[in-house]
């Protein structure tokens, strides 16, 4: 998240952050130069806030909480709780694995085929970025 916000900043944009607090207090992990940061007590605090300021939700590689970010607002589309776009940014093949766990729930019929419209699988971030650019401009 640090590389994106430097990037981001490199090219004039404005970061927003939102962490908890238990994260803040391990050293190197704050962007202490974001345009706008929020501490947060809990990271439930923080979803809810990322989630409300969110125009769109880009998924970049990463761990355990990207993954359960991209989850719950998957989740929270299909449910009928927003409309936002959600690109998933599969660069080098990173969430081949992700995918094909997908395919298995919709062989299975634990999920409808149709969720496949709630997401957008970018081969890597300019595709994502024009997935989101065309949303807005629809």
């Amino acid at each position: 998240m640090g590389a994106v916000a430097r990037a981001v900043h490199r090219h004039g944009g404005y970061v927003f952050g939102v962490i908890p607090e238990a994260l803040k207090s391990r050293e190197g992990v704050a962007y202490e130069y974001a345009d706008e940061l929020i501490v947060t007590q809990t990271m439930a605090e923080r979803k809810g806030i990322m989630f409300t300021r969110a125009n769109a939700f880009l998924v970049l590689p990463g761990g355990f909480g990207t993954l359960e970010e991209f989850i719950e607002v998957l989740t929270l589309k299909q449910l009928g709780y927003h409309r936002k776009p959600i690109a998933l940014v599969n660069t080098n093949g990173f969430y081949d694995p992700l995918l094909e766990l997908f395919e298995h729930f919709y062989r299975e019929r634990f999920a409808s085929e149709q969720y496949r419209s709630q997401y957008y699988v970018a081969a890597g971030p300019d595709e994502a970025l024009d997935y989101i650019e065309g949303w807005a401009a629809a």
